[in-house]
């Protein structure tokens, strides 16, 4: 009989056990943590004796298949034994492809990925194509088999592509690739070689035709792409004339920039995508337009929180790398008081530096690799060093006048000083909300 591993007990590994459970598979549950996020749970609905914590490093010899969290890397101990002892090795997203019988659209990018999952979904169930969507967004993707709905949205991680062994997605999307996750995948090309893995098995796909040498992974047709520019064929892109800036495909305008509630050069790339999306489901791209010109964005992503003093505080907790970073201070006007900090998951702080500087009034720095970013930034802005987010948020506030934004884009993962950018940004939205003058 089949004996199955669970490694990691965190909400996606909890989704696994449950499933196993509910296809009566037999397992047990290994988690390096003494406490980790799920444990009660994991207590409740299985034995005790088959939960293995913290040093618990062996390999029992009757497994045949071990379901990895996507947080784990191949350095773990039982990952290696696991391949010495050519064990099969799956993802929670190889499952899900196993047992669904519904199409799935499958999102990456190394940033803006859960913008376009959402705006997908959005722009599904608003078009009477009943949607759900997760994977790296909110709920794991095995929860969502139990959906009534027609087609599913999933947000992939780099973490998720590395072990997937079949992806058949109805739209593969890849929406850019930049330096992230470096020192868990041991390398840029490593990196990109799991952005890519998302085209391979796909039944269409949708790309950022910015990507010089993607065109070596597409494998079918059709395909779609998007870009800043516009090319003279039947793709899309933004088309500037007399009139304003429009998004558009080929010659045809679609939509007003000036009239879209997500704003910046990165949004109008994720709306791009989901048009595109849209077309190759079969969806009413009128009423697709409709939807993607009333979409607000998400939590934590160019999140307007407040305003005091004619002063804005956006949260961008989601801003988790340099690119993301950059393209949101890169999006705003006015002067910006960049909060940043934080774990630097091996990103081009020179480069950041370099490329956003004159937009910045001062940059006020937090966390664990805070000295690192702040080196960089040595002698184009003024720099203030602070213990945490809320010593940052009084010091931007302090030194800030009319007409300033204040801005959490940390360029950097949050697990140093909280459980999640989600948290992150929680705590700034509370802290700037209770802000006084």
């Amino acid at each position: 009989m089949p004996r199955y591993l669970v490694l990691g007990m965190g909400k996606t590994g909890l989704s696994v056990a449950q499933h196993l459970n509910k296809n009566e598979i037999n397992a047990i549950y290994f988690d390096t943590r003494i406490n980790p996020p799920e444990l009660e749970a994991f207590r409740k609905s299985f034995n005790e004796a088959d939960i293995y914590l913290v040093d618990h490093n062996n390999l029992p010899e009757d497994i045949d298949t071990i379901v990895v969290s996507p947080g784990i890397n191949d350095d773990h101990p039982i990952i290696k034994l696991a391949i010495q002892r050519n064990i099969q090795i799956l993802s929670d997203i190889d499952l899900f492809v196993r047992s669904t019988k519904k199409d799935f659209i499958a999102i990456t990018g190394s940033n803006g990925k859960s913008t376009v999952t959402e705006l997908v979904c959005f722009i599904c169930n608003n078009g009477n194509l009943k949607a759900s969507a997760g994977g790296n967004l909110g709920r794991p993707a095995l929860e969502l088999l139990d959906d009534k709905v027609d087609i599913h949205i999933l947000e992939l991680s780099s973490f998720h592509l590395h072990r997937c062994q079949y992806l058949p997605a109805k739209v593969a999307v890849l929406l850019n690739i930049s330096k992230d996750h470096l020192d868990w995948h041991g390398g840029e090309e490593n990196y990109r070689n799991s952005k890519y893995r998302i085209l391979k098995d796909a039944l269409s796909s949708v790309y950022n035709r910015n990507l010089g040498d993607v065109e070596k992974y597409i494998n079918v047709n059709p395909k779609l792409t998007f870009g800043i520019n516009q090319d003279a064929d039947d793709q899309y892109g933004i088309l500037v004339d007399s009139e304003g800036s429009f998004l558009s495909k080929g010659k045809k305008k679609l939509l007003n920039c000036g009239e879209i509630k997500l704003r910046g050069t990165h949004n109008y790339e994720n709306l791009m995508a989901a048009l595109a999306v849209s077309e190759l489901i079969n969806l009413d791209i009128s009423n697709a337009m409709l939807s993607a010109k009333e979409f607000k964005g998400l939590p934590h992503r160019m999140q307007l929180v407040a305003e005091h003093n004619s002063i804005n505080f956006i949260n961008d907790s989601k801003g988790t790398n340099v690119d993301a970073a950059m393209a949101s201070i890169n999006s705003i006007m006015s002067p910006v008081i960049l909060l940043a900090g934080g774990q630097a998951k091996g990103g081009d702080f020179k480069f950041f530096a370099q490329s956003v500087h004159s937009k910045l009034k001062q940059i006020v720095l937090f966390g664990e690799d805070a000295q690192i970013i702040g080196k960089e930034f040595e002698d184009l802005v003024p720099i203030k060093y602070v213990n945490n987010l809320e010593e940052a948020i009084s010091c931007a506030y302090k030194n800030s006048n009319t007409g300033d934004t204040i801005l959490l884009s940390p360029a950097c993962a949050s697990f140093d000083q909280f459980d999640s950018y989600i948290h992150r940004g929680e705590e700034f939205t509370r802290i700037v909300k209770g802000l006084s003058r």
